[in-house]
């Protein structure tokens, strides 16, 4: 009875000691992530011509809200590291997007795979771009763009440094909660709305979660996302629209906390109804809301390692570019062609008169991360909600899925819709041909490639 006695002192020392040996791996894992936030204010310093619609006929009038860009750095147990780039813009395009990640990787050795840049979608924010539709603007107003998209190209490479300095001890952990305010602009009528009794179409209702605690145990950062148009207003004041108020409420939630929103795959999801301040507050609550809930709730801790794939792939157009004539006919079409349509008509045609060739195919950028256990996805373009449901039945519905990354070049349709037509089917960066008809297929394709990359498992083969 004595030998038994001491045999399970001895027995109850090795296992607890065995749990305590856990526990201190397991603190040592989570605890060896390091992290740091940034944050630079981005809203134009002077009134100049917004993005997202082309009806508007004037420059910007005021301000509602104070647009951001925002960075969250990385790094895990092995010194790898890792950016994410929230920004409150309509979109970043290749010609902002390539320098800024040339000049990150320059002065920080970050590559393309380490860094992730995303816009909002808001609607209510400057343009960056001299697009077609705008060529005819006064030359002053033209010269407002160049200049902001170049203070913003400076400010975002100055932002990624800022965050690298604030770098210090963390701990991740990751979740999706849920909010329902989107819907299928495709396969609901906007106007009939109120006399609806049921939605139609596909969604995504999920709200990707990130969350970064300090050493002393207080949040530091919210990394989020919802697919969903943010264009709830159409303003000539400066504001973030829904996914703006979002962050704003999670930071009075969480003081010191930087609030990061990450656009989904919502190229065909609208807030609806919309059209008023008190909506945008509504969703940009609702949404905070639920990521409220998850940040109170028990979460995934992710162990510190970072794996990540990149790659740009080519995707090819359904029919060749435009001829001279065609362009031309289409400049004189006065039933049929929408101006703005015209005006890039007429872009096209100056390339080809100054003897360039027509862009037959596009680099596609496409990114898989693992963050511990969690997989993040991204994709550029205007990426419609098929995408993520696709994936997520490839990958499990854990995974976090975000569009409008790295580069916003046109809507990226999935096979049902490019079958169906319509806008998002038909737009691609050669407005007068679609995408290849097996888009959906190569960009599936190649994700899968890249999450092998990654070591992200698939469900199915």
């Amino acid at each position: 009875m004595k030998n038994l006695f001491s045999y399970s002192i001895i027995l109850s020392i090795i296992l607890l000691s065995s749990a305590s040996n856990a526990v201190e791996n397991s603190i040592r894992i989570n605890t060896a992530w390091k992290a740091g936030v940034a944050r630079v204010k981005i809203t134009p310093e002077e009134h100049m011509w917004m993005a997202g619609y082309a009806f508007r006929d004037k420059p910007s009038e005021g301000k509602l809200t104070d647009l951001w860009a925002k960075a969250l750095i990385l790094e895990d147990a092995d010194g790898k590291r890792a950016v994410m780039i929230s920004l409150d813009l309509v979109a970043i395009r290749k010609v902002i997007s390539e320098p800024v990640r040339d000049r990150i990787e320059k002065q920080f050795g970050l590559t393309r795979s380490q860094i992730l840049i995303n816009a909002s979608h808001t609607h209510t924010g400057p343009e960056t771009q001299s697009a077609p539709h705008i060529f005819t603007l006064e030359k002053k107003e033209l010269d407002k763009i160049d200049r902001y998209a170049k203070k913003l190209e400076d400010q975002l490479v100055n932002l990624v440094g800022d965050a690298l300095k604030n770098l210090q001890p963390a701990t991740l952990y990751s979740e999706n909660g849920l909010s329902r305010f989107q819907v299928n602009r495709r396969n609901n009528n906007e106007n009939s709305l109120a006399f609806q009794t049921e939605l139609k179409g596909p969604n995504d209702f999920a709200v990707p979660v990130i969350k970064v605690v300090d050493a002393k145990g207080k949040i530091m950062a919210i990394a989020f996302g919802y697919a969903c148009h943010n264009t709830v207003l159409g303003t000539y004041e400066w504001s973030g629209d829904y996914a703006g108020f979002a962050q704003i409420e999670l930071e009075k939630r969480y003081p010191g906390a930087t609030a990061l929103f990450f656009q989904g795959a919502g190229a065909d999801l609208n807030p609806l109804p919309r059209r008023t301040v008190a909506l945008a507050v509504q969703y940009g609550e609702t949404l905070a809301a639920s990521v409220d809930r998850v940040l109170k709730e028990e979460m995934k801790p992710l162990s510190a390692a970072l794996t990540l794939s990149y790659s740009e792939i080519d995707l090819r157009f359904e029919k060749a570019s435009p001829t001279k004539e065609e362009l031309k006919g289409l400049m004189s079409d006065t039933s049929k062609t929408p101006d703005y349509l015209k005006a890039s008509a007429k872009v096209l045609l100056s390339k080809l008169e100054k003897g360039e060739k027509l862009m037959s195919s596009y680099p596609y950028p496409l990114q898989v991360w693992k963050l511990g256990e969690q997989p993040v996805i991204t994709m550029g373009g205007e990426v419609l909600v098929g995408y993520a449901n696709e994936l997520k039945k490839v990958f499990g519905q854990n995974i976090f899925v975000f569009g409008y990354s790295n580069d916003v070049m046109a809507y990226i349709p999935t096979s049902t819709v490019w079958k169906e037509g319509g806008y998002e089917g038909t737009r691609s960066p050669i407005f007068t041909t679609p995408w290849a008809s097996d888009i959906e297929d190569v960009i599936i394709r190649e994700v899968r490639r890249l999450a092998e990359q990654a070591g992200v498992k698939k469900l199915v083969n």
